[in-house]
């Protein structure tokens, strides 16, 4: 018997939203989304003059324009036509050209552990559809000749798929639309907000009282509990869990994250990853990922010699919770938890 579980209300980082304090005189503008296979929520504060209602209009706008521009599971999207070109050179709008090149920046930064071109794999195990199983290994051998991202070609607007290649921006579209959102806060003048795209969430300014906003990191043991909450001031932050979306087959469980190199479910060590950046949504996206199928200590070493700004927490299997230097100190420990928290310094021991 196979159950399928998204995860979709209890997301890989819950925002805790009560108690703003007195310095919050209205409610604030936002709602519930559900788009790009998750639930998102909003809440927009008109602090400063800012245009909130606005703003989340044209945000639910936003959301909808990429989710029917990037979507593979959509036959009208740029991606799936992309994917029926057979191969051949493709003009696509230049904004999905230019989230491909920085997909394939990222793929080449991780060497491979962030790979668009896995699309093939999922679409066997049954991740985008209602039919999850797990495929024979012959399968997964003739399917992992064409994971590749070296073989996808980005010209302009003009992008090409290696032969019997196909790309899936799951792993990156969120983190994007995190960043459209961040500039139409800042065209509409909004210094106080939070959006929650699923497990990627973006916080602008300080909360109307004042304080952090403060953003819970889920414990992959237990989703109604937390590990940890980070105090963030504008910040995205995008957690990659194999508890998110899974199945169970003959008694095993298969999560939804996929390491290129095996065309399976990663076993890295890891239980979560939480990539923590003042800069780039995009970024925290892949990287997410990446370091999820890398694991602890490939992961740890990426952050410290990778040249990207982040910051990040690691749950293992074995029970740590490893944070690193600049997020620790915005990091509270849940107690209780029954995690030994470690502080990963900046420089190697």
């Amino acid at each position: 018997m196979r159950r399928f579980f998204t995860g979709l209300l209890a997301a890989g980082l819950m925002m805790t939203l009560a108690g703003c304090g007195s310095g919050e005189t209205a409610a604030p503008a936002g709602g519930t989304l559900y788009a790009m296979d998750t639930v998102m929520n909003f809440a927009y504060y008109n602090t400063d003059g800012g245009d909130a209602d606005t703003a989340y209009t044209q945000t639910t706008q936003e959301i909808e324009r990429l989710e029917q521009l990037l979507s593979r599971t959509r036959s009208d999207s740029e991606i799936s036509q992309l994917n029926g070109a057979g191969g051949a050179p493709t003009i696509v709008d230049g904004e999905v050209a230019a989230i491909i090149a920085d997909a394939l920046t990222y793929s080449t930064a991780t060497d491979g552990a962030f790979d668009i071109t896995i699309a093939p794999v999922v679409t066997a195990w049954g991740f985008t559809t209602d039919h999850q199983q797990v495929p024979e290994q012959s399968e997964l051998d003739r399917l992992l000749k064409s994971v590749d991202y070296r073989r996808v070609s980005v010209d302009g607007d003009t992008v090409t798929l290696g032969a019997g290649q196909s790309i899936d921006l799951g792993g990156i579209a969120k983190g994007y639309a995190s960043d459209r959102v961040k500039a139409i806060l800042e065209k509409n003048g909004i210094t106080s907000a939070m959006a929650s795209l699923g497990g990627n969430v973006y916080v602008r300014g300080s909360k109307p009282d004042g304080s952090a906003w403060r953003v819970a990191v889920q414990d992959p043991k237990n989703t109604a509990a937390y590990a940890g909450v980070l105090s963030l001031t504008d910040s995205f932050a995008v957690t990659s869990g194999g508890y998110q979306r899974y199945f169970t087959q003959d008694g095993k469980t298969y999560h939804h994250i996929i390491d290129p190199a095996t065309g399976a479910p990663a076993e890295s060590g890891l239980t979560s990853v939480t990539i923590i950046s003042p800069d780039n949504g995009t970024m925290c996206d892949a990287f997410s990922t990446a370091l999820f199928v890398m694991g602890e200590k490939k992961a740890i070493d990426f952050w410290r010699t990778g040249g990207y700004n982040f910051e990040m927490v690691l749950i293992t299997a074995d029970g740590r919770v490893l944070v690193s230097e600049g997020a620790a100190k915005h990091f509270e420990q849940e107690k209780g938890s029954g995690y030994a928290y470690e502080t990963i310094p900046r420089t190697a021991p």
